[in-house]
């Protein structure tokens, strides 16, 4: 993703804890399920999906999974996204594979 084209308006920030976070079936289950989904998106402008780097520093809590930030136009896109049928399809595709979801959303300054 290009920084020139990462849209800053609202960005949404999410960190799963799966179950099994060492099942190699797990996590490519969930990846390939939330990959279908952000690219059925009609909402979402840039994505990605990371996971915790290896070395961290003191500050930094590598204790998820899996990592996604989205990025929308809007505030109203992004309550579009949360309501649409791709992202409905992957929670319920997905809920089974984690144990705790926490998210983070931030509006531009």
């Amino acid at each position: 993703m290009s920084v020139n084209n990462f849209e800053s308006a609202f960005v949404h920030n999410v960190y799963f804890w799966l179950k099994n976070p060492d099942s190699e079936d797990d996590k490519k289950a969930f990846v390939t399920s939330l990959r279908k989904f952000l690219n059925a998106s009609k909402y979402a402008s840039t994505n990605f999906i990371g996971t915790p780097p290896a070395a961290t520093r003191d500050v930094v809590d590598g204790s998820f999974t899996f990592s996604l930030l989205v990025s929308f136009t809007s505030a109203e896109n992004q309550q579009k996204y949360q309501d649409e049928e791709a992202h409905l399809t992957f929670i319920e595709e997905s809920a089974r594979l984690w144990d705790k979801v926490i998210v983070y959303d931030s509006t531009t300054v």
